[in-house]
């Protein structure tokens, strides 16, 4: 897969632009792309835009629906908070986003105190994902919560099984990118989609699955379509359904004694 270029709209923040190109290796393109998919940085945000099919796509922590969820959200009665451990825990989990994305479930278990380590392996999605950290960390209600998210540009699977035994974390939170073969869905998700095409999705789950169990102390959680088909290898040791989604946990002392 080519490189997606990266195009600064804002002359004053070129230098972040160039910050962000040699951190994810992107390439810098002097002039707006006229077809295909980029990231444009403007005065407020970066975007991943391409021509004419959908709006922009960027991460976002302080306002839209991460603001509705961090303020009205369901604490730790969240379906993520329950399959995470957190409904009654006393010390929260230092919890791995082995597949974070836009980073919105991680910004969730970070609004409710967890330590979380964000690894994406694009290069685009981690560029969103410094820029929607960089932006929370600027903003008076969001600062704490991003205080307590970092982020790792890696492949998940070489970056679990690289860890020491010091640093490994109580959950490793897996939510892969598959196929969409939902027509109806895949339609209500233009801007989605558009982020899926350009990010790939997930074929080697079965495998981050693996180090996944290896690396967590607890449990590792999947999120799944509700009726999607779980990660090929190993059994779920339970499930938590949800309206769209559902959780399976497999817990690692289970896993152990199985």
């Amino acid at each position: 897969m080519t490189a997606t270029p990266l195009y600064c709209a804002e002359p004053a923040r070129l230098d972040t632009a160039r910050r962000l190109s040699e951190r994810f290796l992107l390439p810098l393109a002097k002039q707006r792309p006229s077809d295909g998919y980029w990231l444009e940085l403007n005065g407020e945000r970066l975007e991943l835009l391409t021509t004419g099919k959908h709006g922009a796509v960027f991460a976002e922590f302080v306002e839209g629906a991460a603001r509705h969820r961090r303020e009205q959200g369901g604490g730790r009665g969240q379906p993520v908070a329950k399959a995470v451990g957190l409904k009654g825990a006393k010390d929260l989990p230092y919890v791995v986003d082995a597949t974070a994305g836009l980073g919105r479930d991680s910004f969730v278990l970070a609004s409710l105190g967890c330590r979380v380590t964000l690894v994406e392996r694009s290069p685009v999605a981690a560029a969103l994902l410094a820029d929607a950290l960089e932006r929370a960390l600027r903003d008076e209600a969001t600062r704490d919560i991003a205080a307590r998210m970092s982020l790792v540009h890696a492949n998940s699977r070489d970056w679990l099984a690289s860890l020491e035994d010091a640093q490994r974390p109580d959950v490793v939170f897996v939510d892969p990118m598959f196929p969409d073969t939902d027509k109806k869905s895949a339609a209500a998700k233009k801007d989605m989609q558009a982020f899926q095409h350009v990010i790939g999705d997930d074929m080697d789950s079965a495998e981050l699955l693996a180090a996944a169990i290896a690396a967590a102390k607890v449990r590792v959680v999947v999120k799944r379509p509700r009726l999607g088909a779980p990660i090929a290898g190993v059994k779920p040791s339970a499930v938590l359904d949800g309206k769209s989604t559902r959780f399976d946990l497999y817990v690692i002392k289970a896993l152990a004694s199985g």
